[in-house]
């Protein structure tokens, strides 16, 4: 199923897929080249919005939940990739310990968890899982329905610190994979562990990480690509800036945050007149940190910033684990002009690309049928459509127009790849070791 997008609008996407097209080999010899010197995230998944005469990624998740919604036509692709990437970050494993997120109770998310740990499963590997949740002091089943519709069974296993080295009882791992955020900070018992691999490493949880140094890394990534294809980088970057030390309930940096927003839509109103774009600017204001479409509002006027009311400050002021925000990114918002045909209408949709090491491996359509086109998507009520992996995500079809399926989700996987590329130049430049010889 491929979204349906406003053809009226698609004039600039359409040169855009023309040019990567027509540039495919030298895309794809200048990706290999970026891989030989920068490293790759373990795994990751880039949020993107489809405008038509834009596309853009805005967000990278590099502990991504979801692999569950992945189509049955994805996995060999992504456990072909696990095997290289594991052949590429530590060749001898032979054991995996996983950590998920305390979601205990999070049907999905478990689903997702059972998902990964079939897929490293089938890559050769033992897997294990062990639990944050101090809770879970033995092993705990957890009855969940599986991927296929069947009952399962998901085992939780309490943590066994040993020295410098991390696993559950009876069972001590080559390599620990977390897929735990670190929202709430980086565990004493995650520290430290010089005996093992870990990945992705602690600095790329939310405890460190910033969105607004990700999206200075992809700046700088997309200048490269654009300069290559020819094109306004524009059309692939969504402009954004930074605020911090904002209290949203006691409104302190109200008026720097206001001043910031209205700067911003006047440079995405000067880039529609340059275009001839007669659509609204928006601009999309979010914690500095964090996932689970927390702490997120649309701003079309800066007045909003300032006429909040209680209820909206009180959801801007807190994100996932209870965490007080203080830094923002203030982001150009990006509307998305795809829609899915479900059974109760049309909906809104936005493509969510999955990558394993450099791989694009497949994803899905974020789709909510109570949101708009200039709307957060990731919030209650979204539903996913696997993106139909079968058409070909992984190389454009030359005798196909440019938006036919297989050369869009090949436009996808481009930009995607191009937000990887940025996380791992990221955490390059945030590693601390990086810190400590500068």
């Amino acid at each position: 199923m491929t979204p349906q997008l406003s053809t009226s609008l698609c004039g600039h996407l359409l040169h855009l897929e023309r040019r990567v097209l027509d540039h495919s080999a030298e895309i794809e010899h200048w990706f290999r080249s970026q891989w030989k010197s920068h490293m790759p995230p373990f795994y990751a998944s880039v949020d993107l919005r489809n405008a038509c005469f834009k596309l853009a990624p805005v967000d990278t998740n590099l502990f991504p939940g979801g692999f569950n919604n992945l189509s049955d036509e994805a996995l060999p692709v992504a456990v072909a990739a696990l095997m290289s990437s594991i052949e590429h970050h530590c060749p001898d494993i032979r054991r995996v310990l996983l950590i998920p997120e305390n979601h205990t109770r999070n049907l999905h998310y478990l689903r997702n968890v059972s998902r990964i740990a079939g897929l490293l499963r089938q890559a050769g590997l033992e897997v294990r899982i062990g639990t944050l949740v101090p809770e879970i002091s033995s092993a705990t089943p957890i009855q969940i329905q599986g991927i296929d519709g069947l009952p399962t069974t998901l085992m939780l296993e309490p943590l066994v610190r040993t020295g410098e080295r991390l696993g559950v009882k009876d069972f001590d791992p080559c390599m620990v994979l977390l897929n735990n955020d670190l929202s709430a900070g980086v565990p004493k018992i995650l520290q430290g562990l010089t005996e093992q691999r870990v990945f992705p490493p602690l600095h790329a949880g939310w405890v460190s990480r910033r969105k607004s140094q990700h999206f200075l890394a992809y700046r700088s990534v997309a200048a490269e690509f654009a300069e290559r294809l020819q094109i306004d980088p524009w059309l692939i970057d969504p402009f954004f800036d930074s605020c911090q030390g904002v209290d949203f309930q006691s409104r302190t940096s109200e008026d720097a945050l206001a001043e910031k927003v209205d700067a911003m839509l006047a440079r995405i109103r000067n880039k529609y007149k340059e275009y001839d774009l007669t659509q609204t600017p928006f601009v999309v204001v979010k914690a500095d940190a964090g996932t689970y479409g927390m702490g997120i509002m649309m701003v079309r006027d800066a007045s909003e910033v300032r006429n909040l009311n209680r209820k909206q400050r009180n959801k801007m002021a807190v994100v996932k684990e209870g965490l007080s925000v203080s830094d923002v990114l203030i982001q150009e918002g990006v509307h998305s002009f795809e829609t899915v045909l479900l059974e109760d209408g049309e909906a809104v949709a936005e493509p969510v690309v999955y990558m394993v090491d450099r791989f694009v491996v497949g994803g899905f359509y974020r789709v909510h049928s109570e949101r708009g086109a200039d709307e957060n998507l990731n919030a209650p009520g979204a539903r996913f459509v696997p993106l139909p992996f079968e058409m070909g995500c992984q190389s454009p079809v030359a005798d196909h127009e440019p938006d036919a399926a297989p050369n869009r989700l090949y436009l996808y996987g481009v930009v995607a790849r191009l937000a990887l590329l940025a996380a791992s130049r990221e955490l390059e430049a945030t590693h601390p070791a990086a810190h400590r010889t500068a």
